[in-house]
């Protein structure tokens, strides 16, 4: 049982669910795609698999980082509970079975693309951390990517390929994920800066630069939330929904500028956290 609960760690279950969430909601919004279990099924298991592959090489790479910070000490490698080894090799068979699974249920293109994500958030993205707090931007590709993954895996053989759907939900949870996540990192920053992580675009650590720039990324969603809309992949209910969910993740926003505090950074992670399935299951019951 405490294997189970440790793979359920090394793979960050909750993590890895939502972002194979949006995923399928993206498959789901490809013109023409109907909801066929079976076809979502095969998606979210190839899906968890490249991410759990991702996070198992993640927490193997930071095995001695993770064991200095409270809220990472009890993850299976770091605590020592399960060897480098064994993550590495669980990282390996289920990277290359999930790869696999896109290519012979959907296509190349959508293998190629979870490939090259899983490749830059484990190797590129993962060492940066400690380097610079551009990791930040290269970590939202990857974290991006599966939205576009599940678009082209959404792609049926002799059809036109239009990637402007798949682009625009790729712009959707990429500019999303600075707020979000900068949101963590000023609630976690004393954990980060034990382990030596540059997280937040202030070298100070929390700052109104921080917060200023927390603004902007939630200001830049409302443009590009208007997209879908305008680009006659959804109605006016999900328009409005949209919008509506933008306007407030820019009041937490300006919250966490005029508080400067742990508890409005934490207003801006939880209405992150809210956004993301509220808008794109709007999407999704909109689609036109």
């Amino acid at each position: 049982m405490q294997k189970i609960k440790d793979y359920k760690e090394l793979v960050k279950f909750t993590l890895s669910f939502t972002v194979v969430f949006s995923c399928v909601i993206c498959y789901l919004l490809v013109p023409g795609q109907k909801f066929i279990w079976i076809n979502v099924i095969e998606l979210f298991v190839a899906g968890m698999l490249v991410c759990g592959s991702a996070n198992a090489i993640n927490q193997a790479v930071e095995k001695d980082t993770d064991a200095l910070m409270k809220r990472t000490s009890n993850r299976p490698v770091a605590s020592g509970r399960m060897s480098q080894q064994e993550a590495y090799t669980f990282a390996v068979i289920a990277g290359i079975v999930g790869v696999g699974m896109m290519w012979h249920f959907f296509n190349i293109t959508a293998a190629l693309i979870s490939a090259f994500s899983l490749f830059l958030y484990a190797f590129i993205y993962t060492p940066l951390k400690k380097i610079n707090s551009i990791a930040v931007l290269i970590g939202a590709f990857p974290g991006a990517l599966p939205c576009l993954i599940g678009w082209v895996a959404g792609f049926r053989p002799n059809e036109e390929i239009l990637w402007t759907g798949g682009l625009i939900v790729f712009a959707m949870q990429f500019f999303w994920q600075f707020p979000h996540f900068w949101a963590i990192a000023w609630v976690a920053h004393s954990d980060y800066s034990k382990a030596g992580f540059k997280l937040l675009p202030a070298d100070k650590g929390p700052t109104k630069f921080t917060a200023i720039q927390t603004i902007m990324y939630s200001v830049l969603l409302i443009p590009v939330g208007l997209l879908p809309f305008y680009f006659g992949m959804t109605g006016i209910i999900s328009l409005i929904i949209v919008l509506v969910s933008n306007l407030l993740m820019v009041v937490q926003s300006i919250r966490l500028y005029q508080s400067m505090d742990v508890k409005a950074a934490r207003r801006v992670m939880f209405s992150s956290y809210i956004y993301l399935p509220i808008v794109f299951l709007a999407l999704l019951f909109d689609k036109l």
